[in-house]
């Protein structure tokens, strides 16, 4: 008895989606994206409209949308890319889709999940191209790159980087592993899912529909004689405890986990279930990590920094009755009028010593193991980003917006 919708007919958007305008239209979305430096492009039917919107440095901005006639034919033209069932619209469905954007090899993770006015999609840009493996252009200053390295050149133990999604955990990884990759050592990575092909690595992708879960890959690797594992996240005991294990057994083990700073991973482990003498035993570093945008070059102000303001981030000490500059976001045309062009890593790395050893064994909470480990001469990723606000870097907001809530 309901009328008859035209869109319910898959044929006839196979034929829509495959027409001249449609596919030029989802280039153009695509071509521009690339060109804006997003990371992620936003797909969104809305009541009476279809949304689309760019994340750049970490940051979603609207953008010309599409005429709404046309959005079940645009997302169904995406789905067609990715090689998914265009049928199938009551279920989240995720993808690939390869491309040469301006000459370049693109890659692109599509996700789609129903939503109650159509399906949304959300394309991950991967550029390999502009994937910048080392620690310097990630951001890496002299001293955390020296504490990092401490703990990174170890032969064996755990090395874990946290932080929210997004926080370019795994892009330090990765610049972890291509440094430790030698001839001499065979590296092996499950990943859920494998964001970029390093050369020389193996690296196998996480399938729990056919029971290749974290858990069950690295037991496998075990046999495989590798000298480093990276495990795409540590999400459950049973991750752990094998990674623990292979620690023990004289293997390197680089991970991730989602906490808000580097203290606060040893709690969750214990929390998981973990034996706390294992922990000991076994963690040689935590580095905790946050992007902050970094200003445009081309149209950064400077002002003169507030003794108060000064004191109130603690940098009282800098100042010293000296004037001090800092800059902030204006907008040109190099950054798309928000100011900033790009991202950088701010960082703490803790390092594990005998006295956070001690605290780790007497579950001490993690606002302790944090204090201790500043006694101990970490510095926090506040810290490390005020050091670039002061070298002009970024802003003050930005490393507020970061590392408030540690």
């Amino acid at each position: 008895a309901h009328a008859y919708d035209p869109s319910d007919d898959v044929e006839r958007l196979k034929d829509i989606a495959s027409e001249a305008p449609v596919i030029r239209l989802v280039n153009l979305l695509i071509t521009r994206a690339v060109e804006a430096r997003a990371s992620d492009i936003h797909i969104e039917p809305m009541d009476g409209e279809l949304r689309v919107r760019y994340r750049v440095d970490g940051v979603l901005q609207e953008v010309e949308s599409p005429p709404q006639r046309l959005s079940s034919a645009v997302i169904s033209r995406i789905k067609i890319m990715a090689k998914l069932n265009i049928a199938e619209r009551r279920l989240a469905q995720d993808g690939r889709i390869r491309l040469a954007v301006r000459g370049k090899d693109i890659d692109f993770r599509v996700s789609t999940t129903p939503t109650i006015h159509g399906e949304s999609v959300v394309l991950r840009i991967l550029d390999r191209g502009s994937l910048k493996l080392d620690f310097a252009a990630l951001g890496f200053d002299d001293e955390i790159l020296g504490a990092f390295r401490d703990v990174l050149d170890r032969p064996h133990g755990i090395l874990l980087v946290t932080g929210p999604t997004g926080s370019g955990k795994t892009t330090t990884l990765y610049t972890s592993l291509l440094e430790l990759n030698t001839p001499d050592k065979k590296i092996l990575t499950i990943e859920d899912p494998v964001e970029y092909q390093l050369k020389g690595i193996n690296q196998v992708q996480v399938k729990p529909q056919i029971g290749l879960t974290f858990a069950t890959a690295l037991r496998s690797f075990l046999r495989q004689d590798p000298d480093i594992m990276m495990i795409g996240e540590i999400r459950d005991l049973e991750t752990a405890e094998i990674a623990v294990q292979a620690a023990l057994t004289g293997h390197l083990i680089l991970s991730t986990l989602h906490t808000n700073d580097a203290a606060s991973a040893v709690t969750r482990l214990l929390d998981m279930g973990v034996e706390d003498y294992l922990l000991t035993s076994t963690i040689n570093g935590i580095a905790a990590q946050r992007l902050v945008r970094r200003l445009c070059p081309h149209c950064r102000q400077p002002y003169e920094a507030l003794p108060e303001m000064l004191e109130r981030l603690g940098l009282g000490a800098f100042a010293a009755g000296r004037t001090v500059t800092l800059y902030r976001a204006t907008g040109c045309a190099h950054c798309s009028h928000t100011g900033y062009l790009g991202r950088s890593s701010v960082l703490e790395v803790l390092a594990m010593t005998d006295r956070l050893r001690q605290l780790v064994l007497a579950h001490a909470e993690s606002g302790l193991l944090r204090k201790a480990a500043i006694e101990d001469g970490m510095q926090t990723m506040h810290f490390h980003g005020l050091k670039k606000v002061l070298a002009g870097e970024t802003t003050v907001e930005e490393v507020l917006r970061v590392t408030r809530e540690v």
